[in-house]
């Protein structure tokens, strides 16, 4: 049962089978979260802690189990409304994703400074998830510009892989 929820998740989000919906996709990922699957848990998570569509309001919970007394200097550190914080902490720890702090840290200095979003292997572009252009076939791969795409398409083998998705 764990795992039953995740595909609808993937289904819902890309569009596979079904209308594409990130409000549906994260109604779906709630689900499979509460099930507790594991990267359900953490993808909500780091969906609510970046403001992602819709799950915020999807992956709200009340304070369950005093999770935000518990908290302490968390609130000041990371740079998100205290409830949302708590939330974020709640579907942590349901999907075992123990000790907090580095997962947490992980996600505050991608706040911060950004990440390597872009799938051409040569690229060393650093920046934020929506700086990256996204596949318009697949909707799931990024790039830092017209230039990477181009060149992962002619030689990365995002070509071939595209329309398997």
């Amino acid at each position: 049962m764990a795992t039953r929820n995740a595909p609808s998740v993937i289904c819902q989000a890309l569009g596979h089978g079904v209308t594409r919906s990130k409000g549906k996709a994260a109604q779906w990922m709630r689900k499979a979260a509460e099930n507790g699957h594991t990267q359900c848990c953490l993808r909500l998570a780091e969906h609510m802690y970046f403001d992602r569509p819709y799950a915020r309001e999807n992956g709200h919970v009340e304070d369950a189990g005093g999770v935000a007394a518990s908290m302490g200097d968390m609130e000041i550190i990371h740079d998100v409304p205290p409830d949302v914080l708590a939330s974020v902490v709640h579907w942590l720890r349901k999907g075992g994703h123990t000790p907090l702090v580095p997962v947490l840290a992980k996600f505050r200095n991608e706040a911060l400074e950004g990440a390597k979003y872009c799938r051409n292997e040569g690229c060393e572009v650093v920046g934020r998830l929506q700086d990256f252009k996204v596949c318009p076939q697949c909707k799931t791969t990024r790039y830092c510009g017209d230039a990477c795409q181009k060149e992962d398409w002619t030689t990365g083998g995002h070509k071939a892989a595209c329309g398997h998705v």
